[in-house]
């Protein structure tokens, strides 16, 4: 199975200023866990998870005065829609992330997750709900 049947197709992105709480917001609206952050002044994109926001506020910064720009990770593994999930998973582990922004051209077209993988990697009984035996 290839990166681009697991990826999920909603791209939350958004720019540096964003606030940690907006992006929040907007990621819990979206019900994503990661989001793509386009910085116009570099013309780079990079990638604000829950766990950064979660970091933050854990450290006592102010989500409402605290931005995107200086939470984000610029040092971004990206996946191709080709990918395996097998090559996906691997560069998860190898990287220590639970996300992957896809790109296709150099736009961002899906994330694929930990959680997305797994869905995949399940037979659909355990998907369903079934204990397995």
């Amino acid at each position: 199975m290839l990166v681009r049947d697991a990826m999920s197709t909603v791209v939350l992105t958004i720019g540096p200023a964003h606030t940690l709480r907006q992006a929040a917001r907007l990621m819990s609206a979206r019900r994503v866990g990661a989001a793509v952050v386009l910085d116009p002044d570099t013309c780079g994109l990079g990638i604000l998870t829950e766990r950064d926001i979660l970091n933050a506020v854990g450290a006592g910064q102010d989500p409402d005065r605290e931005t995107a720009h200086g939470h984000t990770t610029t040092d971004v593994v990206f996946a191709a829609p080709g990918w395996t999930l097998e090559e996906a998973a691997a560069a998860m582990s190898r990287g220590e992330f639970r996300h992957l922004v896809v790109l296709d051209e150099h736009e961002p077209v899906g994330v694929v997750s930990v959680r997305d993988i797994i869905r995949c990697w399940l037979p659909a009984r355990e998907r369903a709900g079934a204990v397995p035996v």
